[in-house]
């Protein structure tokens, strides 16, 4: 059972339409605008899919970085490219079907022939891909408040 510091809270804002402001809950981390892709919303932000996309690609990158270095194998920059695979389910509703991710370190040529340990390791450090590999577990409540005990 996870304790409490391995836990975090983050909340999300409505700002008008389909726009939220996202509070991470973090000192020094500005807040993020999201909202959906026209017509349901104005695109100001990305929206949940493009963000699951870039915390996928986030933390893949992040995790062979750290491999890499660990390994003494400089990296001179990191090229992260996601390409999501939206599918309809049995029942007709929009699902990620898949998400391929191209990984492209610069590094000197002889490097690269070091790479092995890492190649075979790097992705089941990555946090958030093996957790939506495995499909995490989402609990959802909804608890309504009244239009005066919010304005309070």
């Amino acid at each position: 059972m996870p304790t409490q510091k391995d836990r975090f809270a983050l909340s999300l804002t409505l700002q008008d339409g389909y726009a939220f402001t996202v509070d991470f809950g973090q000192d020094g981390v500005p807040d993020l605008e999201v909202d959906e892709a026209p017509p349901l919303g104005t695109g100001r932000g990305p929206n949940a899919t493009r963000l699951l996309a870039a915390a996928v690609g986030n933390c893949l990158g992040a995790s062979l970085l750290y491999c890499l270095r660990r390994s003494r194998i400089e990296v001179h920059g990191l090229r992260v490219a996601v390409e999501v695979g939206l599918e309809r389910n049995e029942r007709g509703r929009m699902r990620i079907g898949e998400i391929h991710v191209n990984l492209a370190p610069d590094m000197e040529p002889e490097q690269r022939e070091r790479m092995g340990r890492c190649l075979e390791l790097f992705e089941d450090f990555c946090i958030v891909t093996e957790s939506v590999r495995q499909g995490v577990k989402v609990s959802v409540e909804v608890e309504p408040a009244t239009v005066a005990a919010a304005l309070a």
